[in-house]
């Protein structure tokens, strides 16, 4: 089974946010749809968003888990943490599908793992970059949309 089966396509997600987007735009909802989460929840969160990140950030040097949460943690200022409950399974997966490269910081004891990206995590990482901008801009666009709505201005 690939990372992919059996998960709602991200496409359908970033359609679902783009017409949500679009309705805040034209005015109240009469009814409301879906269930709450927060921004990057659910399936894109696990999925691409993390994936994305983790990717991006070996990238551009080898990194262990505790880092690349902290890292994350940074870059959004503390709005998104992950929990290692959550990298620490994803690290797995992208190890097992291929995507990154793990090596034990001293290999005759189980300390730091560092991670590498390999050629198959730098085309889904080429993937991914392509994928989830769409996503990301409309969240960008409802966050917008409610603080226009709440604040004012344009």
């Amino acid at each position: 089974m690939t990372a992919r089966e059996g998960s709602r396509p991200l496409r359908e997600a970033v359609e679902e946010a783009a017409k949500a987007a679009e309705a805040a735009e034209r005015g109240p909802a009469t009814r409301r749809r879906g269930r709450p989460s927060d921004v990057f929840g659910g399936e894109i969160r696990r999925r691409d968003v993390f994936p994305l990140l983790v990717l991006h950030l070996i990238r551009k040097e080898p990194s262990y888990g505790n880092h690349l949460i902290e890292a994350i943690e940074a870059i959004t200022q503390g709005v998104v943490s992950v929990n290692p409950n959550t990298m620490y399974p994803l690290l797995r997966e992208l190890e097992g599908n291929g995507m990154i490269a793990g090596k034990w910081e001293h290999p005759d004891r189980r300390t730091r793992r560092f991670y590498e990206i390999t050629k198959a995590g730098e085309k889904e990482y080429g993937r991914l970059v392509e994928e989830v901008e769409p996503f990301l801009d409309s969240v960008i666009r409802s966050v917008s949309l409610i603080k226009r709505e709440v604040y004012g201005g344009s």
